[in-house]
């Protein structure tokens, strides 16, 4: 079974651009949780531009599946992740003013920072994720940090598969069947859509979660928030 974690980044985008509170992040993340999503995905940055630290807080009390934090842990982050205990956290190698992530961690490079951030959050009981390259080097990399999971960075595959390219899914197969190994758990996510995750599940293996963001709220715009939870739901399963 693939667990859908529905990432509300877009929500707030949205609710930010017109200040106020419509439309309501809580609101609708208990809607998307009722609809049949099996998590929320929140990826706060540091200018607060769409998700916002007070955000993080708010959604821990009402979240009823599991909550994942996804972000760069500078000290910032880290303080925030500690402050509301999620189910998951993700770290993410994303620079401050980037648009959206775009490069998963070197786990061999920085495998001593890694190791130190992922102690902190796992001696308060918070499961961990690194976000990476399907790379086989990077796989074993992440073992080393003491991660519980891996989180497949998924760009590459969607892009070949868009332009016809049905083996751009190879890499990803064969670093889930490595992670599953070596004791890590898979996910995935990045660009994941209604047109290619049938294909991804059943090609790769063994993979725990996915999560998925503006592309299922694109596709809301057009079939409908509950419709497309079902519809993803009817093809991770």
């Amino acid at each position: 079974m693939t667990k859908l974690s529905v990432n509300v980044n877009k929500i707030a985008t949205l609710r930010n651009a017109r200040g106020g509170n419509t439309p309501d992040l809580l609101k609708v993340t208990t809607d998307i949780e009722r609809f049949g999503a099996e998590g929320i995905t929140i990826h706060p940055r540091p200018d607060e531009r769409h998700i916002r630290y007070k955000d993080a807080r708010d959604l821990k009390t009402i979240v009823q599946t599991e909550l994942n934090i996804e972000g760069n842990p500078i000290p910032k982050f880290i303080d925030l992740v500690l402050q509301v205990q999620p189910a998951q956290v993700t770290l993410v190698p994303d620079g401050e003013h980037a648009i959206t992530s775009n490069a998963g961690w070197d786990t061999v490079q920085h495998q001593d920072f890694l190791k130190e951030v992922i102690s902190e959050f796992k001696s308060h009981g918070i499961r961990t994720s690194i976000f990476v390259d399907p790379i086989t080097e990077m796989i074993e990399g992440a073992k080393e940090t003491g991660a519980d999971r891996i989180e497949l960075y998924t760009e590459a595959f969607a892009v070949g598969y868009a332009k016809g390219d049905q083996k751009a899914v190879v890499p990803y197969a064969e670093c889930a069947r490595l992670a599953t190994t070596l004791g890590l758990g898979v996910n995935a996510g990045h660009d994941l859509s209604l047109d290619n995750i049938q294909f991804f599940k059943q090609h790769v293996p063994d993979v725990l979660e996915v999560s998925i963001g503006h592309a299922l709220i694109s596709e809301s715009l057009y079939l409908g928030l509950e419709n497309v939870i079902n519809m993803y739901l009817h093809k991770l399963k």
